[in-house]
């Protein structure tokens, strides 16, 4: 399926992100703001890995609303200072696909957040999947850190 200016998005039956936006199927839903939601991801590329996607489906970042947008990068930053006070990664890495070319798997804009790995950067290649309750584990984690005084 291409959008407007020529872009393969990735043709899924079903939306899995909206799936579990609407609680169809199970998965870690960190935060969700008026139009934002912060999943904890089963495929860990980092450590930890987040993803936030806009609560409306919009296929690429070219569809979105300049509000969208703004609301995005708020929480995108709002992720990384969760993903550093939690677990203190001496990097933090911020990616974004838009089409299968570019290695879009979901046709559901989102932006990847994740502390480094040991050693530094991320995983692109194969992961395996853990389990919701590992996710739920990390959420647990990342929000206990958030109610946590900021390190000065």
């Amino acid at each position: 399926m291409s959008i407007e200016g020529g872009i393969d998005v990735p043709h899924n039956n079903e939306c899995a992100f909206c799936a579990y936006l609407r609680g169809e199927r199970p998965y870690t839903i960190l935060s969700r703001t008026a139009g934002v939601a912060t999943f904890v991801t089963r495929e860990q590329r980092g450590h930890p890995h987040l993803l936030v996607l806009p609560l409306r489906h919009v296929p690429t970042i070219l569809e979105l609303t300049d509000a969208e947008v703004a609301a995005l990068a708020i929480e995108v930053r709002n992720a990384a200072v969760l993903i550093d006070r939690a677990y203190s990664k001496p990097g933090i890495a911020v990616w974004q696909n838009n089409g299968v070319p570019a290695g879009q798997a979901i046709g559901h804009v989102h932006f990847h957040v994740a502390g480094t790995l040991e050693g530094g950067g991320t995983e692109f290649g194969p992961v395996e999947e853990i389990s919701v309750g590992e996710t739920d584990q990390i959420a647990k984690k990342l929000l206990e850190a958030d109610r946590t005084p900021a390190k000065r």
